[in-house]
């Protein structure tokens, strides 16, 4: 008994021992990031030697590639593909839209315009009076005036609220559900707001999905500045426009999740897995979204191994193939999981792009997080804190390989994220390298957490 009582007393001086050993083993990796990191350097690399990286492109199977090498040449102990099909959509021309009459007057306007993800080719030019609407509810009572009408939905992202991300998601379903919407009470086209936060033009792509049950019409997003006119005149009168799109599909491609290991010394079938896409959009170098996610990941595994750092559990660094349109790498990433019966633990994925770390999201009962947030001390001098919420659309997927796995997500000052989001302004020049390097601060200091204390603490 007084052995026992003699432990007790000593072990919050042993916890404390153990804190300071953590907060001693961040700081060596957040110096080593910030001073030696490589994830500004990899993003030059492949934003601007590989650019866009649309899924079944060539340059998305050469982003791969690259991808393999570097992560051998980091000392990974194992890298490899996972093969996967993913959709392969091409754009097929430049997309066009134009006001060719205000009130029965001819005029011409050329807008700003770029064709949703997935939508198909508007066979020609098509010619239409514009039916615009604030929401669907609108829609629904005026379903009667649809019929022949291109309509368009004002999908502004609500400025009112303060995490984009959220008005993001509250927007999104113009952008997925509208054309089939719209196309269920015979609309021939359908425009949207850009989903975008910016006081520009420049229009933003994204995925769109039909509905097999209505026609398949053409979409488009328009720039911010000429949806907002557009609207604003469209409801004093009437508004006649012209739009034409080109895009397709081909075969399914053959394209790889890219999967690098550290191999766990103790618990060696049990997996921490982190990750980012490397698809992107055409239209951009995808260089927040997301390459920012993809060398977060590669700065991680650069640092441990630059530290000797030999992990208990096993730790997967994986570049996930088409999140943009179709999100098949990470569904192949769970499936292959399931099939292997491996024990997932804890995943995490970086896809709010390059911004100062503001926390990391973990998705995980109240109680849990308390003992999570045990460790805030340590994170909050690199700007994080452990909140509650994560995932991620790549590793979302993974409860059904494991349900008991934790999916957790770096989050990022959100406030710019959707001026670049999609648009051909996603390029390396608009990332900067101190924000994008804390970022991977925040990613390892996360990992080795885990690793050392596990899920259950």
């Amino acid at each position: 008994m007084r052995i026992k009582s003699i432990l007790f007393l000593f072990l919050p001086f042993l916890a404390t021992a153990q804190t300071n050993n953590d907060s001693v083993m961040i700081k060596k990796m957040a110096d080593e990031i910030m001073v030696n990191g490589k994830a500004y350097d990899l993003l030059r690399e492949l934003t601007k030697n590989i650019g866009g990286r649309l899924a079944g492109s060539p340059a998305q199977q050469k982003a791969a590639v690259w991808g393999k090498k570097s992560m051998e040449a980091m000392g990974a102990d194992k890298v490899f593909f996972q093969p996967c099909k993913t959709p392969n959509w091409k754009r097929g021309g430049k997309d066009l839209a134009a006001i060719i009459e205000i009130n029965g007057k001819a005029t011409h306007k050329n807008l700003a315009v770029m064709a949703l993800g997935n939508s198909l080719a508007s066979k020609g030019m098509i010619t239409g009076d514009v039916l615009a609407v604030a929401d669907f509810d609108e829609l629904e009572k005026r379903k009667a005036e649809v019929k022949g009408k291109i309509v368009y939905f004002h999908s502004i992202l609500d400025p009112k609220i303060i995490i984009t991300g959220t008005a993001y998601e509250n927007a999104y379903t113009y952008r997925s559900d509208g054309p089939s919407r719209a196309a269920k009470y015979g609309a021939i086209g359908v425009m949207i707001h850009s989903l975008s936060t910016a006081p520009d033009n420049e229009p933003q792509t994204g995925v769109m999905e039909y509905n097999d049950s209505f026609p398949k019409i053409p979409a488009i997003a328009l720039g911010p500045a000429d949806a907002k006119a557009l609207y604003a005149q469209a409801r004093k009168g009437r508004v006649r426009v012209q739009l034409q799109t080109y895009g397709y599909f081909l075969p399914d491609a053959d394209e790889n999740n890219v999967v690098a290991e550290l191999t766990g010394s103790e618990f060696p079938n049990e997996i921490i897995t982190l990750g980012g896409h490397l698809d992107s959009w055409d239209v951009n170098e995808g260089a927040h979204d997301d390459g920012t996610g993809v060398v977060h990941t590669m700065e991680v595994l650069r640092t441990l191994k630059a530290m000797n750092y030999h992990p208990k559990h096993t730790i997967r660094f994986v570049l996930f193939a088409n999140e943009e349109n179709g999100g098949k790498g990470g569904l192949k990433y769970a499936e292959l999981a399931k099939q292997h019966h491996e024990k997932m633990i804890f995943a995490i994925e970086s896809d709010d792009g390059g911004f100062t770390p503001r926390a990391i999201g973990i998705g995980c009962s109240p109680e849990l997080l308390k003992k999570f947030q045990r460790w805030n001390p340590l994170l909050k001098p690199y700007g994080g804190e452990v909140i509650s919420g994560g995932g991620g659309a790549d590793i979302e997927p993974l409860p059904t390989a494991d349900k008991n796995v934790i999916l957790s997500s770096l989050l990022v000052d959100s406030q710019r994220y959707f001026d670049l989001h999609h648009a051909k302004t996603d390029v390396f020049e608009n990332v900067n390298k101190r924000e994008l390097h804390l970022g991977a601060v925040n990613m390892a200091a996360i990992i080795y957490l885990i690793d050392q204390y596990g899920v259950g603490l």
